[in-house]
């Protein structure tokens, strides 16, 4: 299979609001835009702001609904988090290691745009475990 790249759409009230976060807190890079979108790129793949007139509010917690990337090299990891502290974004959960020790260890942190779009940020420290170790059955936090 030739390369496939990902597409999300999802919600907000401010394309400006949107481009501060995306473009200049978290380095997208700005594509088409109107009044009503802004399609950007993160990381190759592509995330589209719509702007909706429905009420936006937070979620209580991480689940069920979040978005963003699996990074394979943990400095890249550690240039985001860099990146996303120098530029104040809203972090959602700090930095931290997950099943610390278990072959699904894995460092992550959240983020939270303006418009309550929950983001995560993932390194895992055995690539194998991004699809495969199906003998643990953890998966995120408890609820």
């Amino acid at each position: 299979m030739s390369q496939v790249l990902f597409h999300l759409a999802f919600p907000v009230t401010d394309i400006a609001q949107t481009k501060a976060f995306y473009v200049d807190g978290l380095g997208c890079e700005l594509g088409r835009e109107s009044p009503n979108s802004a399609i950007m790129g993160l990381c190759g793949h592509q995330i589209v702001a719509h702007v909706s007139s429905e009420p936006l509010t937070p979620q209580r917690g991480i689940y069920p609904r979040h978005f963003g990337l699996i990074f394979t090299s943990e400095a890249d990891w550690e240039a985001l988090l860099e990146k996303a502290q120098q530029n104040n974004l809203n972090f959602y959960q700090e930095p931290r290691r997950r099943f610390v020790g278990l072959p699904t260890e894995h460092r992550t942190f959240f983020l939270e745009d303006p418009f309550h779009n929950i983001l995560e940020f993932k390194y895992y420290c055995e690539a194998e475990a991004i699809f495969g170790r199906s003998e643990y059955a953890e998966v995120g936090d408890a609820v």
